[in-house]
């Protein structure tokens, strides 16, 4: 990579995690100190955990139109801005119904759209893999801290303080991208008028990508509904060191995938290491069955967590190939709703699923979404939805 791309990278990937440890900080303590909300009841803190996902489903494909029409840096301003206000709510609030309101307008802030689209325009096409790595792997690592630094702050000062440091981050999200993040030197255009985002709908190979990233969060999220029970139980492991497993998991699956993505891509077998990588998600299924134990459940988490880094590498970085410049933000905004509806359904799925057969009815479901998925994708291999229906 060259320095522009370098820096730009540094600046997006730093922003990624900004946003995302804010986020991940609730999800380990919102449950435990919920209960200090008036009106408060299991469900209502459960649609304030979703109602980000699905604020953040709703508004990503308008959001990265007006950044191809507008720019993607003012977007991404008035989005980390949006998201900080959401924060703000959430923190001073005392009543239930203000924390749903305040992720609602926190999940308002959607530029993950904005955000991949701007990553695009910086790279060069034989580097976006790597860019796409980068980010993906910023995720994990705000996930990693974030396991640890929630309970710590909700533990000095509540729920608030997560949502005051989040108000904080995003702050200086803006700062960064204003100070770090290079222009990219592309005019600004019109935006896609209709007969484009028509046809950009039409591509297969765009669906493909799409749907693709809609099974793997859904994947994901459900999957995680039992698994950290799941570690208490076979592995003894105490809830308040998980971390200690996430952490070295994730790095190790990293640094494998990379040299990975860099043969598929170098090789032009990106369609066969993403074929891969599909068999290897069934490791995450694997490692809920009831029969599996010990190492067997940690090398499983290995493979998995292997195989979701490199689609989540691949996925996003085929999307900017494909879709045409004109429509590359409508592009991103279709890839970052389907990612967010999948964490919304595969939620709200895991929960069900756990509650009436526990974790080996997740995992069986999860084998079924691993095979409906290889249909979609099997079916939409061809160029565009008219050929693929024939």
């Amino acid at each position: 990579m060259n320095p522009v791309e370098r820096r730009a990278l540094a600046g997006l990937a730093s922003l990624y995690v900004f946003r995302m440890l804010g986020l991940f900080m609730v999800l380990p303590v919102l449950s435990l100190y919920g209960d200090e909300y008036l009106h408060s009841t299991p469900a209502l803190l459960g649609v304030a955990l979703g109602a980000y996902g699905l604020s953040q489903a709703i508004l990503q494909i308008p959001l990265g139109v007006l950044s191809d029409r507008w720019g993607r840096k003012p977007v991404i301003y008035c989005g980390l801005a949006i998201f900080a206000g959401g924060s703000v709510l959430a923190a001073v609030t005392d009543s239930v119904y203000g924390l749903i309101a305040g992720r609602i307008l926190q999940g308002a802030g959607a530029i993950a759209a904005a955000t991949m689209a701007l990553a695009a325009d910086l790279t060069r096409d034989e580097n976006r893999g790597k860019a796409m790595a980068v980010i993906g792997a910023s995720i994990g690592v705000a996930f990693v801290l974030a396991v640890v630094l929630g309970p710590l702050v909700a533990g000095i000062g509540g729920l608030s303080a997560i949502f005051w440091l989040t108000a904080l981050l995003a702050l200086l999200g803006i700062l960064l991208v204003w100070r770090l993040v290079p222009d990219p030197q592309v005019s600004l255009r019109r935006g896609p008028v209709s007969g484009d985002f028509k046809r950009l709908l039409a591509q297969g190979s765009i669906w493909r990508l799409v749907s693709g990233v809609f099974f793997l969060h859904l994947l994901l999220t459900m999957l995680f509904v039992p698994l950290p029970l799941t570690l208490v139980d076979k592995l003894g492991l105490a809830s308040e060191a998980h971390w200690k497993l996430y952490g070295p998991l994730m790095l190790g699956a990293f640094v494998i995938m990379l040299p990975l993505m860099r043969m598929a891509e170098k090789r032009q077998q990106v369609p066969a290491a993403m074929r891969l990588a599909l068999l290897g998600l069934i490791c995450g299924s694997v490692a809920l069955m009831p029969d599996v134990h010990g190492g067997w459940v940690i090398a499983s988490l290995g493979v998995f967590f292997i195989a979701f880094n490199l689609l989540e590498a691949l996925l996003p970085a085929q999307l900017t190939r494909v879709a045409p410049e004109a429509c590359r933000g409508a592009a991103t905004g279709l890839y970052a709703t389907l990612q967010f509806l999948g964490a919304f359904v595969g939620g709200s799925l895991g929960g069900v699923l756990y509650g009436q057969g526990g974790a080996g009815a997740v995992a069986t479901f999860g084998l079924g979404v691993l095979v409906v998925w290889s249909l979609v994708w099997w079916r939409l291999r061809r160029g565009s939805l008219a050929s693929a229906a024939v």
